[in-house]
């Protein structure tokens, strides 16, 4: 089943962050708690975990793009 994995809050004040480096590939399979993205905020640069487990599909943005809090980032079959 097609699933999509939103960008999670990183710090209670963070709105937006931007993406430093994907973690994964399309057709990658990963594991609920493998890290799929870096990213920074005007603070720190944090690592974000996957929810899920599953098949990357596709990935929504480009390294550099301004990610909001909530706005799906991963499409992704879940196992």
């Amino acid at each position: 089943m097609k699933m999509t994995i939103k960008m999670p809050r990183v710090g209670d004040t963070v709105d937006e962050v931007y993406l430093v480096a994907w973690k994964i590939a399309v057709g990658d399979t990963i594991a609920a708690g493998d890290m799929i993205m870096e990213v920074e905020t005007d603070k720190a640069t944090v690592e974000v975990p996957s929810p899920i487990a599953g098949t990357i599909l596709e990935l929504l943005f480009k390294e550099s793009d301004e990610i909001k809090t909530g706005e799906a980032i991963v499409i992704c079959d879940s196992n």
